[in-house]
């Protein structure tokens, strides 16, 4: 039975519903993807002010700020703004900037991941703040950028360039209010083989870059049959993405060819110990083998710059943080969330992964959603999830007394 707290913040939840939506709809009308994100960040640096938080302010890199409460314990709730594009738009049903709404969800791009959690934690932050922020406790948000191209440079950034380090990070990516610790790192690699060009009508006076990388490839399908296991997060994995080569002409035999490949890691799995294993391949030869490297420039002109690798993250169970996010959950949802993990990469990569601190999802949305032309997130579970980000603050002053 729900008790006097949590009845309090679902009302209150409730009371705010029409904004909530209101403000989701409106981040999802604004294209923005990595690198593009300015006119959203606008607005919602535009709805931070109107909530009233103590500050607000847009760091930068462009990452939007806001600030509620002045205590020691520093808690920050994550939500990127930036969306991937949206393919063919024919493919869609429905407008994906129109932010539908209808049957009780909300569609579109963005609508599970992540604009969901935004409109929530805001809302959320507004709900605690009126109820009164504890003593000890700072709450921080951020609608942070360019995740889906670099994700964890904007937690680097907001970390180690502008000094903002909390002590624990609640993540937006969609867990379909379920509680996650950690998911399986991964790093970008390309392979490289050489050849020599001629006229196909002379084709054996050349040498196949094509032709070289084949064999390469029959490897890689081999070595993800054989990757490391983790009965939490799952086996490691490796796939060629992409392939390209270079030739003077449709008929001529290429001069180089390239993969692109993704590999996922998981537990004991790093950097060094995955490209090793590429350069260890049987048919690699003197085929080269680079890890790729991110360079990009915000919607601000703040440049970033960083390897294409981003490490492998687990938090305990029993971790204090944990406990707190879920015994959140619990007060409003009447059950215990299921603790689990994401299959895909988000900011914990910076915050856990790279600084070591202390970082959980949790989230409307189901992640299985995220990237696709079936976007919707459930009203019912937004204004849930804005009164359970309004209990996490006091349920983490308790775990942490």
């Amino acid at each position: 039975m729900a008790g006097p707290r949590s009845t309090a913040a679902l009302d209150a939840a409730r009371g705010y519903e029409s904004e909530i939506v209101s403000f989701l709809r409106e981040m999802i009308a604004i294209p923005a993807e990595s690198r593009n994100e300015k006119d959203r960040c606008e607005r919602v640096q535009r709805e931070y002010q109107k909530l009233g938080f103590d500050e607000v302010f847009i760091d930068g890199l462009g990452t939007v700020v806001g600030r509620t409460g002045t205590g020691p314990l520093k808690i920050l709730m994550d939500g990127h703004i930036d969306c991937v594009g949206v393919g063919d738009p024919q493919a869609w049903p429905f407008d994906p900037f129109e932010g539908r709404f209808e049957d009780g969800l909300v569609w579109g791009r963005g609508a599970v991941d992540e604009l969901p959690a935004i409109a929530a934690m805001a809302y959320g932050a507004k709900i605690l703040a009126d109820r009164g922020v504890p003593d000890g406790v700072t709450v921080y948000l951020s609608a942070s950028v360019m995740e889906e191209e670099c994700d964890g440079a904007c937690m680097l950034h907001l970390v180690e360039e502008h000094g903002i380090r909390p002590d624990v990070v609640i993540l937006g990516e969609p867990t379909n209010l379920d509680v996650y610790r950690g998911h399986r790192g991964r790093l970008e690699a390309t392979i490289t083989t050489r050849g020599v060009s001629a006229h196909g009508a002379h084709a054996h006076r050349g040498v196949n870059a094509l032709y070289a990388m084949a064999p390469i490839l029959s490897d890689i399908e081999e070595l993800n049959t054989h990757l490391a296991h983790d009965d939490f997060l799952g086996s490691g994995s490796v796939i060629a993405s992409h392939i390209q080569c270079t030739t003077p002409s449709l008929n001529a035999v290429p001069d180089s060819a390239q993969i692109t490949l993704d590999r996922r890691l998981t537990v004991g799995e790093t950097v060094e110990t995955a490209m090793a294993e590429l350069r260890s391949l049987p048919h690699i030869g003197d085929a080269k083998v680079e890890l790729l490297h991110y360079e990009g420039t915000g919607w601000n002109g703040a440049t970033v710059t960083q390897d294409k690798y981003y490490p492998t993250w687990i938090l305990e169970e029993d971790h204090p943080l944990v406990r707190g996010v879920a015994g959140a959950a619990t007060e409003i949802l009447g059950r215990p969330p299921t603790v689990s993990r994401w299959w895909f990469s988000t900011n914990g990569v910076a915050t856990m992964g790279r600084l070591g601190i202390p970082t959980v999802g949790f989230a409307p949305g189901r992640e299985e959603l995220a990237h696709t032309t079936e976007e919707h997130v459930a009203v019912e579970d937004l204004v849930t999830a804005a009164a359970i980000y309004s209990l996490i603050p006091e349920a983490l002053v308790r775990e942490y007394k």
